[in-house]
């Protein structure tokens, strides 16, 4: 039998040191991040077991864990060589800011935005897929869940607009129980290009949720076997550009008085029944 590949965790003495840099003033790292000003962009932050386990489990993003005392041999064993480090809840707060109870946070390096486009991300064979595309999403908590309804039904490709919120921001990210690092995204530069390319290259059938007057019942579209299903901003709804470049706009049928649900809840009902995922 080969050698175990396992590191030991790493006792942190004290919060000062530099080893622990990364996850320093988490808080005001998140603060930097929205407005753009982080100087540690190159990488992001997700907290929680079950975030972490995840991004483990399936990417090889994940740099280093910072894990309290009673965590440390676990992630030992399951990061193999990912540096753990481990210390007292006392440095953890120290260290990050806040009080820290999660367990683990993980520092990860983002993917290069120059593959995460239709041609990188993009299945090249013409199989069934369910696609969620985001239209000016800027709400942490909604992005999060949309990608874990994603998740949920299906969907094989995430494709977010320019003007879409971070999907790697830490609460985002653990709102999102780690899909969000996980499921194959793209990051859109030319919104009329990439939805155009989706229509009539790759053959998806773009279904626009939308609560106006022009839209059809849902329950009028049949599912597809590639789909696409475009969510708009929390405000405003679908962009001119987005609903110009959909195949159909549908509606949610709801009781008299109610004008419209949460983007993430609507998108759950849109891709359970137009999606083509075959689910259990």
């Amino acid at each position: 039998m080969g050698m175990s590949s396992t590191l030991a965790p790493i006792a942190i003495a004290c919060a000062d040191d530099p080893r622990l840099e990364v996850f320093r003033a988490v808080r005001d790292r998140d603060l930097k991040a929205r407005l753009g000003t982080d100087t540690r962009a190159g990488r992001f932050l997700a907290e929680s077991p079950i975030v972490v386990e995840r991004i483990l489990s399936r990417t090889t993003s994940v740099e280093s864990l910072l894990c309290d005392d009673a965590h440390a041999q676990r992630y030992a064993q399951i990061s193999r060589e990912t540096p753990v480090y481990s210390a007292s809840r006392a440095i953890l707060d120290a260290v990050t800011g806040y009080q820290f109870h999660r367990g683990v946070i993980a520092s990860c390096r983002r993917p290069d935005v120059a593959t995460l486009t239709l041609d990188r991300v993009m299945p090249t064979t013409r199989l069934p897929i369910t696609m969620l595309l985001l239209d000016g999403i800027n709400n942490i908590d909604n992005m999060g869940q949309l990608y874990r309804n994603a998740a949920a039904f299906g969907v094989g490709v995430v494709v977010l607009s320019p003007d879409c919120h971070d999907h790697l921001y830490r609460k985002t990210v653990r709102v999102s129980i780690g899909y969000s690092a996980t499921l194959p995204t793209v990051i859109s530069r030319d919104w009329a290009s990439d939805l155009g390319r989706l229509r009539d290259e790759f053959g998806i059938f773009l279904v626009g949720a939308d609560a106006g007057a022009t839209s059809v019942s849902i329950e009028c579209v049949p599912p597809s076997p590639r789909v696409g299903v475009v969510m708009g901003n929390e405000f405003n709804g679908l962009s001119v550009l987005a609903r110009s470049a959909v195949h159909a706009l549908v509606r949610i049928p709801m009781a008299a008085g109610v004008d419209s649900l949460n983007v993430a809840t609507a998108s759950s009902i849109c891709l359970h029944r137009l999606g083509s995922a075959s689910l259990t």
